[in-house]
């Protein structure tokens, strides 16, 4: 954790020297999941490095993707379920080598009264994800599929700065709540417009950003 004090120079130096003491380091590889749905919390991650994919699963198995972490966040839903002691209404997956630390549940409150920089920081987290989920509705409810699509490759370079993107035309339709034969059919479209360019389980989408 050489770097953790630069990186989170904004907390206090007592509120890093406590998290260096308390906090577990760990690493995920791709596809592997941090938090579960209708688990109790009893550690959530503060993000050193990598990318962290929130969704929600329905009952068939769709997807539906609620925002991103990345180094510097924290997970807003893992934060209110640890404090209200109720089981986790999320899942959270790491999109690349994703490296965090782990932090357990029971400082939380005592960090809000005793770090205005935790404090801060936390109550930003929500303001952040309470936006992002309103684009999210906003994009269900508003946009036709294939500007979901846009929307969804846009937003992943947003998060990432990457402009490529690694995944099956059925990991897209789970995300995106659809069939993948309507994914490939709007994938295809796009490649034939000149906006992305598409090869086996890859679409490089540079134009589009």
């Amino acid at each position: 954790m050489v770097d953790f004090k630069s990186q989170y120079q904004f907390f206090e130096k007592e509120l890093q020297d406590e998290i260096l003491r308390t906090g577990i380091l760990k690493t995920f590889q791709p596809g592997e999941t941090l938090i579960r749905e209708g688990q109790f919390i009893t550690s959530f991650p503060l993000i050193l490095s990598g990318l962290i994919r929130i969704t929600r699963n329905n009952d068939d198995g769709n997807e539906l993707l609620l925002y991103y972490l990345k180094p510097n966040e924290v997970c807003a839903m893992s934060l209110t379920c640890c404090m209200t002691n109720l089981t986790s209404t999320v899942k959270a997956i790491a999109e690349e080598n994703t490296k965090v630390i782990m932090l357990p549940v029971e400082l939380l409150d005592s960090w809000m009264n005793k770090y205005p920089g935790w404090k801060q920081f936390v109550m930003q987290t929500f303001q952040n994800r309470f936006r992002e989920l309103i684009n999210t509705i906003d994009s269900i409810a508003f946009l036709k599929l294939d500007e979901r699509l846009i929307r969804y490759l846009t937003d992943r370079y947003k998060q990432t700065g990457i402009a490529k993107l690694y995944e099956t035309h059925q990991d897209l339709a789970l995300k995106l709540n659809t069939s993948r034969e309507v994914i490939s059919r709007l994938l295809k479209k796009l490649e034939n417009d000149g906006k992305i360019k598409l090869s086996r389980n890859f679409i490089d989408f540079t134009r589009l950003v």
